[in-house]
């Protein structure tokens, strides 16, 4: 079980504590709207009303405690950086915030964010993705040049292994895990067969993933 602090309860930060939280992991939210803190009261075990910025508040909570921290505050461009700097300063361990634009992306990224994100950007470029492509079933992009893809397998890798195939040095992509109805199977080994309904979570280069959609 990981522990999360949360900042900034509006709508991704809601759906990413409440998500965290019902996956098990220990989460403290925090938004300085009192009635927004009642509401999550009934979803979170743990949620404060405060100012977020405040330094003396990120003192008391022991922000270093968390292994993540997510800056999910929305339009006040201000306050998100002054935050993101004092978490910095205060030892978190890894902060990921939330940006407007690309300056106010590389301002996170300057004072000390470890991850920046884009809620609606990124959905509407995994949307576009599934979309785009009919095999894909979902997407998450890792980085400007990795992500984590979730789709059917080529034709051609049916009753053959992980090993057979030659994956990692063919494809330069690596397999997660096999989906198949209600069973995962994580990190298969390379004796793996694959069979016709198999569903692969691949991590890799976007280029390599691109080419991989296009075998038959």
């Amino acid at each position: 079980m990981n522990s999360y602090l949360v900042l900034g309860l509006g709508r991704f930060g809601k759906a990413f504590a409440k998500t965290m939280s019902d996956l098990g992991h220990d989460v403290l939210g925090v938004d300085r709207d009192p009635e927004v803190v009642q509401s999550m009261s009934e979803e979170l075990a743990h949620v404060i009303q405060s100012e977020i910025s405040s330094e003396d508040f990120l003192k008391s909570i022991g922000v270093s405690n968390f292994d993540a921290t997510v800056v999910a505050i929305g339009s006040d461009l201000q306050s998100s950086i002054l935050t993101t700097a004092l978490l910095k300063e205060l030892g978190a361990r890894y902060i990921i915030s939330k940006a407007q634009n690309d300056l106010h992306a590389k301002v996170l990224m300057t004072v000390g964010a470890n991850r920046v994100i884009f809620p609606e950007r990124d959905m509407a470029i995994r949307v576009a993705n599934n979309l785009a492509s009919h095999n894909i079933i979902d997407s998450i992009q890792l980085s400007g040049d990795f992500s984590i893809m979730e789709t059917t397998i080529p034709d051609k890798w049916v009753n053959k292994t992980i090993n057979e195939l030659a994956i990692r040095a063919k494809y330069k992509v690596n397999i997660l895990a096999v989906r198949k109805g209600d069973t995962l199977d994580i990190s298969p080994g390379a004796d793996y067969i694959f069979k016709e309904d198999d569903i692969v979570s691949i991590m890799g280069k976007n280029k390599d993933l691109k080419d991989l959609q296009h075998i038959k």
